[in-house]
């Protein structure tokens, strides 16, 4: 499926491809390929990242709490497809957006700061408060205590989807081109790589995430599961990418920086070799982890071995 050569004098092109003809030096071939494909992509990244739009989506996401995983998991019950969540007048005051009449609200912990005793760790007003065994409050002046999480309390807060005004900058982050089967042929690929794969339709995707991969726990097999969507080159981006942490991190469903970068970028690798346009990887990179320009260098090794193996996987 690939037939136009890259040019390595100039800038990165990431539409420029490679063929590979089977001859004794072709895995040498691949391999200097795949390398330099690598190095475009981790410039790509730190162009992406010094960009004016980076930046601008930065500044505003930046601004979104980083909930405990006990918060997170009580959105994700309430409200399974949330994105991105705030306060009502978070919402209002910080990014020029308001809260939809009759949307219900999200219930989270809000930790509750106040002057903290040294010994117990509570309140001063817990002090108060009969049959309280610490005297600490006797000996010291709760004026000079230092502040600290004392206690929690339910409050509210609304997913983006819930609300209306100015719109939040994105990245982009989809492939682009001409596919030519090649959906079709990863879904042949996964029975020879024995994982099970699903396209679920875009009005039954649960998930903030475009796709997932996690390990059965019967049959001990990657179990994958993507959201299905019209750009056909975006929905085989992201079946590669779940392709690459079954291969590289054992099926596991978790979504550290340094593993995203590895499947990506081999998503990246697979995607250009079957002459996709997959640079807005560049974006979702210098999203993801600040050092992904040095993590592709580092892991350079098991990105070229999951990729080579995927591209002689996939039927041609």
């Amino acid at each position: 499926m690939a037939t136009a050569k890259t040019d390595e004098s100039s800038l990165p092109d990431p539409t420029a491809t490679v063929s590979f003809d089977d001859t004794d030096d072709r895995a040498d071939a691949m391999q200097d390929s795949i390398e330099q494909w690598v190095a475009d992509l981790a410039e790509m990244t730190n162009e992406a990242r010094a960009s004016e739009e980076f930046q601008e989506w930065l500044e505003v996401h930046s601004q979104f709490h980083d909930y405990s995983p006990r918060n997170t998991l009580l959105i994700k019950m309430q409200m399974p497809d949330a994105t991105k969540v705030a306060g009502f007048w978070t919402w209002q005051n910080k990014f020029d957006r308001h809260v939809k009449k009759g949307e219900s609200a999200i219930w989270i912990w809000a930790p509750i700061i106040s002057e903290q005793c040294p010994k117990c760790g509570n309140a001063p007003s817990y002090h108060e408060r009969e049959h309280v065994d610490c005297d600490h409050h006797e000996m010291s002046d709760p004026d000079e205590w230092s502040e600290g999480v004392v206690g929690f309390k339910p409050t509210s807060v609304f997913d983006v989807s819930q609300t209306d005004g100015k719109s939040l900058p994105k990245l982009e982050t989809e492939a682009h081109g001409q596919v030519d089967g090649l959906v079709d042929a990863l879904l042949d690929a996964a029975d020879r790589l024995e994982y099970d794969v699903s396209i679920v339709p875009d009005a039954e995707w649960t998930r903030s995430s475009e796709g997932y991969c996690k390990q059965s726990s019967m049959t001990m097999r990657p179990v994958i599961k993507v959201r299905d969507r019209d750009n056909k080159a975006a929905l085989a981006r992201v079946l590669i990418h779940e392709y690459a942490h079954a291969e590289l991190h054992g099926g596991r469903d978790d979504t550290t920086e340094a593993r995203e970068v590895e499947a990506d970028a081999v998503a990246y690798i697979v995607c250009r070799y079957f002459g996709l346009d997959a640079s807005n990887a560049a974006n979702y990179l210098a999203a993801w982890d600040e050092d992904a320009p040095e993590t592709l260098h580092e892991r350079l090794d098991r990105i070229s071995d999951v990729a080579e193996h995927l591209i002689g996987t996939i039927p041609q």
